[in-house]
């Protein structure tokens, strides 16, 4: 069996997300680097693999993939190791509501906006945008109480076993809390911090902790 290949910069949240799912399960897998600061995601060749110009792609086995959710759903399925996804129909059901939260209102809130512009922003020579920072709070603030509330007295977002939905949190928290905004923010949320003192420490985490600058 050929291994899987990742397309995208180790920097990506989601790439980083797909690459969490591989170590997890303790999959062998390339990553090819695809620089989206460069414009490289809008290469003829990566426009191929994914039609929108995001990241990350996936390739394995003949199969190409794009979108995280499936990818990491596949991995999960197709490679031996532990279940990611859990068993029961209510697990299953907390992890895509929980997918669903992340992908859909934490990101856009706390990456595409506060982060890119508290830390993406200046280290490519800008000014971050104070208007779009306090724009995004709101939904950042909505988001992050409901992951709270979520997780309550659980280990992890799903329950008491790892899932699917912590790795693609782990990545959105980490450059979340790298910001004034997201520690003020992530220090009102007891049980999440609870949450990254438990899976911060795990191989996989650091293994694929990313380096920006």
């Amino acid at each position: 069996m050929a291994k899987p290949v990742i397309y995208g910069p180790a920097y990506s949240t989601f790439a980083r997300t797909c690459r969490l799912a591989l170590e997890e399960k303790g999959a062998d897998y390339d990553l090819v680097e695809v620089d989206i600061f460069s414009g490289a995601n809008k290469a003829p060749e990566h426009l191929a693999r994914h039609p929108f110009g995001k990241v990350p792609a996936f390739e394995h086995d003949g199969l190409e993939l794009y979108e995280t959710d499936a990818i990491t759903r596949y991995v999960d399925e197709a490679f031996e190791g532990r279940d990611l996804q859990p068993a029961d129909a209510a697990g299953r059901a907390r992890m895509a509501q929980a997918i669903n939260i992340i992908g859909c209102y934490a990101y856009p809130a706390m990456i595409s906006q506060i982060f890119v512009q508290r830390a993406v922003v200046p280290m490519k020579g800008g000014t971050a945008d104070e208007d779009a920072i306090a724009a995004a709070m709101p939904q950042a603030q909505t988001a992050v109480a409901a992951l709270e509330k979520l997780i309550g007295g659980n280990a992890y977002l799903a329950g008491d076993r790892l899932s699917l939905a912590d790795l693609l949190l782990i990545p959105v928290y980490e450059y979340f809390a790298q910001t004034p905004e997201g520690q003020k923010m992530l220090a009102e949320a007891p049980n999440l911090q609870r949450w990254w003192d438990k899976v911060r420490t795990r191989p996989s985490v650091e293994k694929t902790r990313p380096s920006l600058g």
